[in-house]
């Protein structure tokens, strides 16, 4: 456990806590601060940060801007008096607060696992969510009224928390119903029936059954709907889950409101899901639950992404043994962002793929990865691609257009690039771009960048990779080799009078649009820059690429390009050899 004044980063578990709580912490911004607290003190080059987490893979510094942005409002540091990262500007980030080891800290629910006994669940990674909510339901089971919003992404696993807190706190009476897009935001108290009718349908539950037929009969008096629920919970605790509540009716939200509000005791415990930044996510909604939560009437607990060590265990309990395929854990971790329906989905399609493969007597078989992870592409699992697809298109054709024309850059996308794309103007994309994530979440802000006219240009980052790459694949060839090209002119435009600067980035757009004389010409351009800044190695790198795009082309034009470019690689080692000479008789 590393501790820099109030906060700990808990390496083992990949979390960071502040004074005693955990604080919701993505795997790449955990990445990069992990790695600037482990080397506090020292300046840490944009190179070296992105050699470190992106290795073998090229990613635009501006990410790292993104994220660090983001760690700074998580620690609340200021950039002009910074506490903990210090900007060195164009050059990298040093850490500058002190870095002491502390033992691990314990959850801080060992007298509440006393109280309620152990959780024998199987559920991974979720411990102190399912400790939170068996003291809550001790405390509703003592009369105080609780309502619980349990918050997150699709995939994340609220129904498989419920279902874990089911399992380990029978002493209850459970109704659940779910509401329905389409067909709840109609029918007033949808999911509440629904709950009732599939709860108490057998003999057992005379008094329950009286209160269900009671609530029936009382759906335009509110007051009534909440007395009737709580007789429900008169003899024990009576556990009412709404999932979905973003599609619910108005009334039903009102239900819960009440239910929350109300001073007189009962034994009920109301537990809703929602995704906080679905497209659907009512604005009245947010503002009941935000209400209540203020007011200490309701807990919201929202669900993060798996850390590293919980989806290995996650991984280990889908295949029956312990120690995993070389690689495996981190390469799903990596892919799914730690989503648990996106590591199994991962899991599973790699099973299917024969990526890995069971081998052995049946008594003592083990799964093996057959193909390295270097050499591993894996696409979007087909059942995870057709639920992106469904979400994509419940938007406009104008927010699904922005969203494709960002997805021609990388996971993070500056405004004026999705703009160029389509040739539309710039504060129209921002202003649509503003919408997805407030409506969405498939889209965050994460910055902004200063360009080169003076001008400033909002940054935006997909909720995840696997998003982005469902929308690229989506379009045309055609349409993409188009957005490619369009990007590339921007670039070119946008740093007139220095283009070599940016010569890597536009030739990474040409080659995308399979513009191969373009792609050569910008990485030449690039390896001239390059070497009349010394920075021999990078030149020669952007040659040789130069050289393997050239293949594309036919004769006898290829070899003349090749021809080319050999003489300016001869040209390089000269220089190279003439400089180590220099500076071993300066030594």
């Amino acid at each position: 456990m590393k501790q820099f004044e109030s906060f700990a980063l808990d390496t083992a578990n990949e979390c960071l806590w502040h004074e005693g709580a955990q604080i919701a912490l993505a795997s790449k911004p955990f990445s990069v601060l992990r790695y600037l607290v482990e080397n506090p003190g020292r300046l840490i080059s944009h190179d070296e940060l992105l050699d470190a987490l992106w290795p073998e893979t090229y990613v635009q510094p501006q990410v790292l801007r993104t994220y660090v942005l983001e760690l700074r409002k998580i620690l609340n540091d200021d950039a002009k008096e910074p506490r903990f990262i210090q900007t060195v500007p164009k050059r990298g980030y040093s850490f500058v607060a002190a870095v002491t080891e502390k033992a691990s800290a314990a959850s801080g629910a060992d007298e509440v696992a006393q109280l309620i006994g152990p959780t024998p669940t199987d559920l991974v990674g979720r411990d102190d969510e399912i400790l939170r909510l068996q003291t809550i339901a001790l405390q509703a089971a003592a009369g105080q009224r609780q309502v619980v919003f349990i918050t997150g992404e699709a995939g994340i696993g609220k129904t498989s928390l419920i279902n874990a807190f089911r399992n380990v706190s029978s002493q209850t009476c459970m109704a659940w119903g779910h509401c329905v897009e389409g067909l709840s935001e109609k029918e007033p108290y949808y999911a509440v029936l629904e709950a009732l009718a599939h709860c108490f349908t057998s003999t057992d539950h005379e008094k329950p059954a009286a209160g269900a037929a009671r609530l029936r009969t009382s759906q335009d008096r509110p007051a009534e709907l909440c007395e009737a629920l709580e007789e429900l919970g008169k003899d024990k605790l009576f556990v009412l889950v709404i999932e979905d509540i973003q599609w619910a009716h108005q009334s039903t939200l009102e239900l819960v409101a009440a239910l929350a509000r109300r001073s007189t005791p009962a034994r009920l415990l109301v537990i809703a899901t929602y995704r906080p930044l679905h497209h659907s996510t009512k604005f009245y909604l947010k503002s009941i639950k935000q209400d209540l939560v203020v007011r200490q009437l309701s807990t919201e607990l929202a669900l993060e992404p798996l850390c590293k060590l919980s989806v290995r265990r996650l991984l280990s309990r889908r295949l029956h043994q312990e120690e995993l395929p070389a690689e495996l854990g981190d390469f799903i971790y990596q892919r799914s962002g730690g989503n648990p329906l996106f590591a199994n989905a991962l899991l599973d399609h790699m099973i299917a793929e024969r990526s890995i493969v069971r081998r052995g007597a049946e008594s003592d078989s083990r799964w093996e990865q057959i193909v390295s992870i270097s050499n591993l592409e894996v696409s979007v699992p087909q059942e995870l691609a057709r639920l992106i697809e469904l979400e994509i298109d419940r938007l406009s054709p104008e927010e699904q257009r922005v969203l494709e024309a960002g997805s021609l850059m990388n996971i993070a996308f500056p405004v004026w690039a999705a703009a160029a794309a389509l040739g539309e103007n710039q504060e129209t994309v921002e202003e649509l771009c503003d919408g997805l994530e407030r409506r969405t979440g498939l889209v965050r802000r994460a910055g902004h960048d200063d360009l080169p006219n003076g001008t400033r240009s909002d940054f935006y980052a997909f909720a995840h990779e696997f998003y982005r790459e469902v929308l690229y694949q989506r379009q045309t060839t055609s349409r993409r080799a188009k957005g490619h090209i369009r990007i590339a002119e921007a670039l070119t435009a946008l740093f007139a009078g220095c283009e070599a600067t940016v010569a890597r980035e536009v030739a990474l757009q040409y080659e995308a649009a399979g513009s191969w004389h373009r792609t050569i010409s910008a990485l030449r351009a690039g390896a001239s820059h390059s070497r009349e800044r010394n920075a021999y190695q990078d030149s020669a790198q952007l040659l040789t690429r130069a050289l393997q795009i050239a293949e594309n082309l036919s004769e006898p034009e290829r070899s003349a390009i090749a021809d080319e470019i050999a003489v300016e690689l001869q040209t390089l080692r000269g220089a190279t050899g003439a400089t180590r000479s220099q500076q071993q008789r300066a030594s």
